[in-house]
């Protein structure tokens, strides 16, 4: 009669487990710390950027390899700006539900705060304090892959191998398009052909380019051949991401803000005009095209 009991007990525990799964260990809680930090350091560097990101003693660290840097940089940026040495650190910091992405630099020459943002978003990854760094300037294209894979551990979340790569691509180019017309511009253009595209869906690629030239115009950018088509490319390969844009829009809010105290100064008051409805629109802009 006890065995009877007994495995009636452990039935009822093995179904009580599938109604009610466990949270996984790896969840993180708000506040909670991961760090990564490049394979090449010297251990009087990392200890420097550790003390730098006030990371806890007991902080997971997370090793990102010149190798891994290369797999997901090597098809978007010469080998030689990705260079031989993984040096590129960061700190993401879990925030509560409904906080979004906030990202702060030190020593990154080339990819700003709002294209880690975007990236990110575009990954998947949410509600989080990122703090990028290094031991001296680099172009803060490789901290990316850090950051990702930190999340993937911290949130027990497996990112899509597909859309960490067009996350480094969205990156990479917009970064590279920032050279060319300027940081905010670019900014500014990205999310302008988001809004036309979602009010005029491209059946074909000739209207994609069409929609492209048009929002360039709009704004007084002149693009050339190669990056048209670089931007093509970019958007056809997200519209084809099983990427969740309904909660992108919501790790956005330092990023359009920040664009917004752009819009708002001497030098953005030249397009503002042209500009002033993009962010009423921008998140069901964003939903629309991608859905």
């Amino acid at each position: 009669m006890i065995t009877n009991i007994l495995k009636k007990l452990a039935i009822s525990s093995l179904l009580l487990t599938m109604l009610f799964p466990v949270t996984a260990l790896a969840d993180a809680q708000v506040g909670e710390m991961t760090v990564t930090l490049g394979e090449n350091l010297t251990p009087e560097q990392k200890k420097s950027l550790l003390a730098e990101m006030n990371a806890p003693e007991n902080v997971e660290v997370v090793t990102v390899t010149n190798q891994e840097e290369h797999q997901y940089l090597g098809d978007y940026v010469p080998k030689k700006l990705i260079g031989t040495k993984a040096l590129s650190s960061s700190a993401i910091t879990n925030e509560a539900a409904g906080t979004g992405l906030t990202v702060k630099t030190k020593n990154i020459s080339w990819v700003t705060e709002e294209m880690y943002i975007n990236a990110l978003a575009t990954a998947g990854v949410k509600d989080a304090d990122i703090y990028v760094t290094a031991p001296s300037q680099v172009s803060g294209t490789a901290a990316l892959t850090g950051i990702i894979k930190a999340y993937e551990l911290q949130s027990d979340k497996a990112i899509p191998e597909e859309v960490k790569q067009a996350a480094n691509e969205e990156m990479v180019k917009t970064a590279q398009l920032g050279d060319q017309v300027g940081t905010d511009e670019a900014a500014a253009l990205m999310t302008k052909i988001k809004e036309e595209i979602a009010k005029n869906p491209p059946e074909t690629e000739a209207d994609l380019r069409n929609i492209i030239e048009s929002a360039a115009n709009q704004l007084g950018i002149t693009l050339t051949e190669d990056q048209i088509q670089s931007l093509i490319d970019l958007f056809n390969k997200l519209k084809e991401l099983n990427i969740d844009w309904n909660a992108v829009g919501d790790q956005l809010n330092e990023a359009k803000d920040k664009l917004t105290t752009f819009l708002e100064s001497e030098e953005g008051q030249s397009f503002l005009d042209k500009l002033k409805e993009v962010f009423a629109s921008l998140i069901d802009a964003i939903k629309s095209f991608f859905s």
